[in-house]
């Protein structure tokens, strides 16, 4: 047996560490992607915040077809896995990339990007992202039709 797994089924005996704690799914309001800082119809599903326990916020983020983010940036970076349909990000400067589920894109702190769905598909994903004295992005102007079409 692998050793994290065995350590993985030791049972936990931390007193200080506290209970678990489950937020139920539906807990927490969903709601629309601002539309100062999305293109098209986006859903965000907030799943918990920042905290003295883990500082990254984590949330599901659902693109129709062709919608997108405004370029930002992250002061501590995000991480997105998507978990269905097809999307598409950009670096500054870079091209546009085609992600599926399963994947994982890692943007570094204060890289300028975007994400968002493809044309023809609609996309979710996590985003567990970073935060740096309570915030956690930077937005910027909206991504054209021209940088959203390039390939």
């Amino acid at each position: 047996m692998h050793a994290s797994l065995a350590l993985a089924a030791e049972p936990q005996t931390n007193p200080s560490a506290g209970a678990q704690q489950i937020t139920r799914a539906g807990d927490q309001a969903s709601m629309a992607g601002p539309a100062e800082y999305f293109t098209g119809r986006t859903r965000i599903d907030p799943i918990w915040s920042a905290d003295k326990n883990i500082n990254a916020s984590g949330g599901l983020v659902t693109f129709e077809p062709g919608a997108r983010s405004a370029w930002h940036t992250h002061p501590a970076g995000q991480r997105r896995v998507v978990t269905s349909g097809v999307g598409l990000t950009q670096e500054w400067g870079k091209p546009v990339q085609v992600i599926r589920p399963g994947d994982v894109a890692w943007c570094p702190p204060v890289v300028k990007h975007w994400h968002g769905a493809a044309p023809d598909a609609a996309m979710t994903h996590l985003a567990v992202t970073g935060t740096v004295d309570s915030k956690n992005v930077t937005w910027m102007e909206k991504v054209t039709d021209e940088h959203y079409k390039a390939r």
